[in-house]
């Protein structure tokens, strides 16, 4: 027998990545910082969900409520609120965030594409427009 040849498909396949897009660990960190901790836990709940970690995205977001309600009933204790407070405990919030869980989960964060901010950040703003009115007529 002679040796056959085997035409091969000539189509060519796009190779789809492997690994979804994420937020990335500056935009977890940004959005503790100047929101609160549990919009930066929102972000690493959906990087958790988008990688298959639903069970983890949930405790992540129940220690976030916690810790808000935590971060709140701190900063209303003093007769006048310091605003430095409320900045140190989102500090220390996202920064649980961003460099414990997120690099706990995501320690090669550089296979990822990371996804845009702006429909995150259009959504928080938009939520804490009325919060912010609030504060500002409650005077």
């Amino acid at each position: 027998m002679e040796n056959e040849i085997i035409p091969i498909n000539e189509t060519i396949v796009e190779l789809k990545n492997e690994n979804p897009k994420i937020y990335s660990q500056k935009a977890i960190w940004g959005f503790s910082i100047f929101f609160s901790s549990i919009f930066g836990a929102v972000l690493l709940m959906q990087n958790l969900k988008d990688i298959g970690k639903k069970k983890e995205a949930n405790i992540i977001l129940l220690i976030s409520i916690l810790y808000t309600a935590l971060a709140i009933y701190l900063v209303n204790i003093p007769e006048k609120p310091e605003t430095s407070m409320t900045f140190i405990i989102n500090a220390v919030g996202g920064l649980v965030l961003s460099k414990y869980y997120y690099s706990k989960y995501f320690p090669n964060d550089d296979r990822y594409e990371k996804k845009k901010i702006w429909k995150p950040l259009i959504i928080s703003i938009i939520i804490m427009i009325p919060f912010v009115l609030a504060m500002i007529y409650s005077k």
